[in-house]
């Protein structure tokens, strides 16, 4: 209980200064959306451990003080419509504020992980910018996870999906909504490890795409 005051008190200060303040319609529509997600019984099952993906090795390879530091426990945020809403707000506002480019397009590159600070970046490139900018608001990094999947179009593509006691949610940027990992229509292929973020585990799809954002 202590720890979760805490992280409220952090977050509340960090809003304020990062803009992420919750408007009355916001909330409203955080309590409505929150009254949908069934209880304890969205968190998809993981398998053994698995490769991480390249993009993601060289990421801490030139970010080190940004991979690592898990708790050996893993966990789930006990989600509330503040919770919520502020999900939602950081993921409307990334969405918006970054411009879809491929690596290849970006760089030069067929694969780079890295955080879109020029306003230009792929799905992976999102998920790292969401991922740190809850971290800085006080949300628990294993909570935060990296996910390859497979797109709607077959495509390799990166969320970020968020353990809570109302299911595994997820980030995307080529989706509005935030959604249970079941109603997303993806195939899920890899993500990190709960409790060790630099250990990746399989999902399940055994197809993993060499690289991810390239369409």
């Amino acid at each position: 209980m202590i720890k979760r005051l805490e992280r409220a008190l952090v977050a509340a200060m960090l809003a304020t200064v990062l803009g992420f303040g919750l408007a009355g319609t916001a909330q409203a529509q955080a309590n409505n959306r929150l009254a949908m997600l069934t209880e304890g019984t969205g968190n998809i099952t993981v398998g053994r451990t698995t490769s991480a993906p390249i993009g993601y090795v060289q990421f801490c390879a030139q970010n080190p003080a940004d991979c690592g530091h898990g708790n050996g426990r893993g966990g789930r945020i006990q989600l509330d419509a503040a919770d919520y809403a502020q999900l939602r707000k950081v993921n409307d506002d990334i969405n918006a504020r970054i411009q879809p480019l491929t690596d290849l397009e970006h760089y030069g590159e067929v694969e780079r992980w890295t955080y879109p600070d020029d306003g230009y970046g792929d799905c992976e490139d999102y998920v790292l910018l969401k991922r740190r900018t809850l971290i800085s608001l006080g949300w628990p990094a294993e909570t935060l996870l990296i996910a390859v999947v497979r797109d709607k179009k077959g495509d390799g593509h990166s969320v970020l999906m968020v353990a809570t006691d109302h299911g595994d949610l997820v980030l995307d940027n080529q989706e509005a909504e935030i959604l249970p990992w079941y109603d997303t229509g993806y195939r899920y292929v890899k993500r990190q490890k709960q409790g060790d973020p630099d250990a990746w585990v399989s999902l399940g799809d055994v197809g993993a795409p060499a690289t991810v954002g390239r369409n």
